[in-house]
């Protein structure tokens, strides 16, 4: 009786390695840098600041330019607010 052989060749995982900040667009890199163009921030509309402090409400309100942003780097609303590098 003959035997059957198998043979199973696998290729090498192709896997591109990207640096996160490469793959975050340069306006949204980090927060000082949209403060360059947006001084207090990006917000929904309807966002109101989470501060136990006087809360920021001069910021830019635009859910659109907001949601790119978030789409762009989640880090820019890191206490979940409505408002992406929000300053006095």
């Amino acid at each position: 009786m003959g035997a059957i052989a198998c043979i199973v060749i696998t290729a090498p995982a192709l896997v591109l390695s990207v640096p996160a900040e490469a793959a975050v667009p340069a306006q949204w890199q980090n927060c000082a840098v949209v403060n360059n163009r947006l001084p207090h921030g990006v917000g929904r509309a309807n966002a109101r600041d989470h501060t136990s402090g006087t809360p920021v409400t001069n910021f830019r309100r635009d859910t659109a330019l907001y949601n790119t942003a978030m789409r762009a780097n989640r880090g820019l609303d890191r206490d979940g607010d409505g408002i992406a590098c929000e300053k006095a």
